[in-house]
C-alpha cells in the first residue's frame, strides 16, 4: 500500500523524532535517519494490526484518506508551512 504523508523531523535533546501529523504517528533515533526508519516500523506494525481487526479502512478514513484499489488518497494536503510569534497575554 502506498500513502504519500508530510514526515516532520525534530531535534530534541541527545535524541531525533519523525512524526507524521497526519496520522498521529511517532518514533525517534539517535539520528535522522534511525528515526524515520523506525518512524516506517511503527506505521507497518499499526497498519498491519489494524488491517488484522478490520479498522484500517476506518482509520485511514478519520485521518483525511480515501481508499481504493489498494491506493490510499489523501483528501487535503498541507501546501504550506509558517512559522510566527504569538502574543499571547
Amino acid at each position: 500500500m502506498m500513502l504519500k504523508t508530510t514526515v516532520e523531523l525534530w531535534k530534541k535533546d541527545k535524541w531525533c523524532i519523525a512524526r507524521i501529523p497526519e496520522l498521529d504517528f511517532m518514533a525517534q533515533g539517535s539520528n535522522m535517519d534511525e528515526a524515520r526508519e523506525n518512524l516506517r516500523q511503527v506505521v507497518a506494525i499499526q497498519f498491519s494490526e489494524m488491517r488484522e481487526m478490520g479498522t484500517l479502512d476506518d482509520y485511514l478514513s478519520e485521518c483525511g484518506f480515501a481508499i481504493s484499489n489498494d491506493t490510499v488518497v489523501q483528501l487535503a494536503e498541507m501546501v504550506g508551512f509558517e512559522r510566527d510569534i504569538l502574543q499571547v497575554a
